[in-house]
């Protein structure tokens, strides 16, 4: 007998890519579960598998940065508490150093939804009740009509997982003027910010010509990255998606003064901000 369940739950994260350097994503999560009914003619109660499987994506994933560690790209050391990274590809090289609770590292040589999903599937075995044979997991991106953007960053206030400096999230985004949608503005903000990290000007520390590095101390540690200065966009506020829709209304704004603009900046799925000026 063969039990799913489509949906499971959404992870928001970050990646490693050689091609497109640090990527911001959100994945949906399918499980399914192969195995003999038990003595309740099931194979597993689905209020089990839903509080299982998703605190253990929360946990192992979500707010996380996925690295792949059979890359070629990655050099890395463990130091107590703490993972010092290297990663240097085609795009440019990144260096970074945090709590080790921060970073995931998955068994393959490239992140993909296939990769991980396999490695999901063979860590989580042990949480499989004794009923259960075989389990399945698949993640797939959310499907979008319109444009999306990939987008990672840190929240070194916020009190969760969201302080940790390298996640992200797939998001879309609605933009408005003067009531009507203007899919072109969408295009172009969805374009600028393309596999981008959004930094906070006060987190930078150092910066010159081609590099960029930011820092901060938050309640689960310290925080530091290095990126190429041509993978970031800087803002004056915390990154926040409520100060990214605001960021972005205004930024419009000063280019269409006599119009109103409205500006819906999702962060991952089915949450997010609004702001009109």
């Amino acid at each position: 007998m063969y039990l799913f369940v489509d949906q499971l739950t959404n992870v928001d994260f970050s990646y490693l890519d050689p091609k497109r350097g640090l990527v911001g994503e959100t994945w949906l999560a399918d499980f399914g579960l192969q195995g003999a009914l038990d003595q309740n003619s099931m194979v597993c109660d689905f209020g089990v598998v839903k509080k299982t499987f998703r605190q253990w994506l929360d946990l192992t994933l979500d707010h996380k940065l996925l690295v792949p560690s059979q890359s070629p790209c990655l050099s890395y050391q463990l130091n107590d508490t703490y993972i010092e990274l290297s990663w240097k590809s085609q795009r440019g090289e990144m260096t970074l150093s945090v709590p080790e609770s921060a970073i995931t590292l998955i068994d393959a040589a490239e992140i993909t939804p296939q990769s991980v999903a396999h490695w999901c599937a063979d860590q989580a075995k042990k949480l499989m009740p004794n009923s259960v044979s075989q389990l399945d997991i698949e993640f797939n991106p959310e499907v979008i009509s319109g444009y999306s953007y990939h987008y990672s960053h840190g929240l070194k206030k916020h009190d969760g997982n969201c302080q940790r400096i390298a996640h992200g999230h797939r998001s879309t985004i609605n933009i408005s003027k003067n009531g009507i949608r203007d899919f072109d503005l969408e295009r172009q903000w969805c374009q600028r910010w393309s596999d981008i990290y959004v930094g906070t000007k006060e987190d930078i520390i150092s910066e010159n010509d081609s590099q960029i590095q930011f820092s901060y101390q938050a309640e689960q540690g310290k925080f530091t990255l290095q990126l190429p200065k041509h993978w970031c966009y800087i803002v004056d506020t915390d990154t926040t998606v409520e100060q990214i829709a605001k960021h972005i209304a205004c930024t419009l704004k000063q280019q269409n003064q006599q119009d109103e603009i409205k500006v819906k900046a999702f962060e991952g799925i089915g949450k997010g901000a609004i702001y009109i000026c």
